[in-house]
């Protein structure tokens, strides 16, 4: 029984992003997702309600402040993917940052630096300034085209959201397409704010569907911060997002994170509730047999200890850069979500 019990253990040791076993090696990518939680410069932005992250602002936003914020989400950054993907995630989604020179400072950090990551990023109309943007590793990504599709309500002229970001590209030379949202907010009440997210999944589903029509084995990742979990309507019904892979068919999404969320895990709490707001959804030509090519192997909230508040009222919960007018100096107020992709090496 031990001889079985470490056999089967070192079939699943991970080395460098390979899984090694039974004379095969596995390669094993990350994918993922971050709110990097109101990841504002220090510059008053026009046409934008920017002003609590600025110097004289209600956070005091100075050089000290962000400087802080750099460290602090490279280094979180850069712990994703933790002992199966050590190198980190090769494309990751991103929101809630306000411009590019963000993420332009954020990569240079050290702990970011070795990712070579490139930036896909486009301004969007949202009224706080945020945005959704996508970092790749350049040596293992290759961008053959981006575009933002903005959100719109004609009934509501003046309604202004973020953008959906699509990008097109070559992962280890296979064509991939990412969807990275920041659905609209609860804001006002889940029930009340519903039709604003059941609209966004209808333009992301519009978006998925237009690249099936042209290859029904496209692989799609759709990521982001949708303000809804799995079971809400934008996702189970307008998505068509399904929790098993076995219900899976053409013309239906797989939800990587519905599992996670009938186990209890959340990537962000509220009132002593968890939601998993922060999920990934794939194509069913993501869930083939493992061979040459990449399928999906597992999702996983990255809930590590670090991003963790360890004490006061608010213990377990994500820790946050602020909480209230309190300066935390943490991460953010939701855990990274991630996918692996596995083939054969």
């Amino acid at each position: 029984m031990k001889k079985n019990f470490l056999f089967i253990l070192s079939f699943w040791i991970i080395c460098l992003g390979n899984i090694s076993g039974q004379n095969k090696k596995y390669q094993v990518t990350c994918i993922g997702f971050y709110n990097l939680e109101n990841f504002f410069d220090t510059i008053k932005s026009p046409n934008t309600n920017d002003d609590d992250f600025t110097p004289k602002g209600k956070y005091a936003w100075g050089t000290m402040k962000y400087n802080n914020k750099l460290k602090n989400m490279s280094y979180a950054i850069s712990q994703i993917g933790g002992k199966y993907a050590p190198t980190g995630p090769i494309v990751i989604g991103v929101s809630e940052v306000e411009t590019e020179q963000v993420l332009q400072d954020l990569v240079k950090m050290p702990a970011l630096s070795k990712s070579n990551y490139g930036i896909v990023h486009y301004d969007s109309p949202d009224r706080r300034g945020i945005d959704v943007a996508l970092l790749y590793n350049k040596s293992r990504f290759t961008v053959i085209a981006s575009k933002p599709c903005p959100l719109r309500q004609p009934e509501d002229t003046a309604f202004r959201t973020r953008d959906q970001l699509l990008v097109e590209g070559l992962l280890d030379g296979e064509k991939f397409y990412f969807i990275v949202n920041h659905w609209p907010s609860r804001m006002g009440g889940e029930a009340a704010s519903r039709p604003k997210r059941v609209a966004a999944a209808t333009l992301t589903k519009h978006i998925a569907d237009s690249i099936l029509a042209l290859n029904p084995q496209a692989k799609i990742i759709i990521m982001g911060d949708l303000n809804d979990d799995p079971v809400n309507e934008s996702c189970k019904k307008v998505l068509n997002a399904k929790a098993e892979k076995e219900e899976v068919t053409a013309g239906t999404l797989y939800n990587c994170d519905w599992s996670l969320y009938n186990k209890g895990i959340g990537s962000l709490a509220y009132e002593d509730k968890w939601n998993l707001f922060d999920q990934i959804i794939i194509t069913p030509a993501l869930l083939g047999e493992r061979g040459a090519s990449y399928s999906f192997w597992k999702a996983q909230i990255m809930n590590l200890d670090f991003l963790t508040q360890q004490e006061g009222r608010y213990k377990g919960y994500p820790l946050r850069t602020h909480a209230g007018d309190s300066y935390l100096n943490g991460y953010s107020d939701h855990y990274p979500s991630c996918i692996y992709l596995i083939r054969n090496n």
